[in-house]
């Protein structure tokens, strides 16, 4: 696990020359890529939470992402293989972090973790409009729509764009999954999504069950 923390640690660090020789560690110790991925994803969830309380600013997040990103490099052909490589080939999703909530990390997470599965993914970015995702979703003829919300005050726009569909006439074209920070799977059920996931690794196992 020293591997690992090392990992983290340098995600919180915003160092992504330390984050790249960490992935490179975990890759020759056999480390499990899926493991090392969501202690990043912990790590940039620390550092939401201290954004959310300006404790760190913009540019931090923006340089801890870079390192997140180099390391993902190193580590995306391990993840490939334990995700089974092009299990979601051919399935597309749209995925954004709804109406009033800013935050994109852990939607972006999502995104990366589904293309590395081999899902075609279009991250329409956050705070999103409801009836554009539904927009968005028949003109990318996607198989999945991806619902991010952090906040409690906008998980109601996920369920507004469910009610977008039914009125368009076109829920069942779509398996709806939602996930962020304030979302259980008590208000998935409760909305009529097709599935929660609590993490980016969830949420891939996830979108292959629903497109199977």
């Amino acid at each position: 696990m020293a591997t690992i923390d090392e990992l983290k640690k340098a995600v919180l660090e915003y160092d992504e020359d330390a984050a790249v020789s960490a992935a490179q560690k975990c890759v020759k110790e056999g480390v499990n890529a899926l493991d090392a991925v969501n202690a990043m994803g912990d790590a940039l969830k620390e550092l939401g939470d201290q954004f959310q309380r300006m404790e760190v600013f913009l540019p931090e997040v923006l340089l801890a992402t870079d390192a997140f990103k180099g390391a993902l490099a190193i580590l995306e052909p391990e993840l490939k293989k334990a995700s089974g490589g092009d299990a979601g080939a051919g399935k597309k999703v749209v995925i954004a972090t709804v109406k009033g909530d800013v935050h994109a990390v852990g939607k972006d997470l999502v995104a990366t973790m589904l293309t590395v599965a081999g899902f075609q993914v279009k991250n329409l970015g956050a705070d999103v409009d409801s009836e554009f995702i539904c927009d968005a979703a028949e003109e990318y003829g996607a198989d999945i729509i991806g619902l991010s919300a952090l906040m409690s005050t906008t998980i109601p726009h996920q369920k507004e764009v469910i009610e977008f569909l039914k009125a368009k006439g076109i829920r069942n074209k779509y398996k709806v999954m939602v996930g962020g920070g304030s979302t259980t799977p008590q208000w998935a059920e409760q909305i009529g999504a097709d599935g929660y996931s609590k993490d980016a690794v969830g949420a891939v196992t996830l979108a292959q069950n629903l497109t199977k």
